[in-house]
């Protein structure tokens, strides 16, 4: 059975579908998740069968005129169909993105609690932070862009991109089904950060407006 994958206003979310989302065995509640029609502009869903398997929450927007896809609340559920939910979810965002800002180069940026939720950028270029990389100060600037959008600019530690505490409570909610795969440096990107504690690293990354046209095409 396909997966079907759809996008409306987050306003328009009702409350039976923000009951199912808070019964996913996620990491957000419902009263969280009922604040997050107010704070974001989209609500995407994934079911199979009418089962929901993932939710997103996102905005796209312009910060400083650059397109960004904002990647506010994700959740997956904790199966086998993981991996084909987290993809399914994406390629909605690259689509809207690509209905929004046809031939330009989109930023797409989320917060994130462990290593496994970094697999929602794996088709995105230069990707930061990433092991081995040294951002230089557009990148730096980014990061700091980012956190003063998820209201985190007060405690952001620039150097590392993350943020001790994440006040709003938002972040992209995926567990790998195979974490033991996920390199030891990836991991090293998540020092210092205690989910249990609201912690998170804010990550982002482009698809050139070529690549774009691809990851959203329907």
């Amino acid at each position: 059975m396909a997966l079907e994958v759809i996008t409306n206003d987050a306003s328009a979310v009702s409350e039976a579908e923000l009951e199912e989302m808070g019964a996913l065995g996620g990491a957000f509640s419902l009263p969280f998740l009922e604040t997050c029609k107010e704070e974001w502009v989209l609500a995407t869903t994934a079911r199979e069968g009418g089962t929901l398997h993932g939710f997103t929450f996102s905005t796209l927007e312009r910060i400083g005129g650059t397109p960004c896809v904002l990647l506010g609340v994700m959740s997956v559920r904790r199966n086998a169909k993981r991996d084909t939910v987290l993809k399914g979810l994406m390629k909605e965002a690259f689509h809207r993105a690509l209905m929004a800002f046809p031939d330009e180069d989109v930023v797409v940026g989320g917060r994130f609690a462990t290593a496994d939720a970094l697999q929602a950028l794996k088709q995105l270029d230069d990707v930061i932070p990433s092991p081995g990389s040294r951002a230089v100060g557009e990148e730096r600037a980014w990061g700091r862009r980012l956190a003063k959008r998820f209201g985190l600019d007060a405690s952001y530690v620039a150097e590392q991109f993350n943020s001790p505490k994440n006040p709003k409570g938002g972040f992209v909610d995926f567990e790998s089904s195979k974490p033991e795969k996920i390199a030891a440096p990836v991991k090293g990107l998540f020092k210092g950060i205690d989910p249990n504690k609201g912690g998170v690293l804010i990550a982002y990354g482009w698809t050139m407006a070529e690549d774009l046209a691809k990851l959203g095409a329907r």
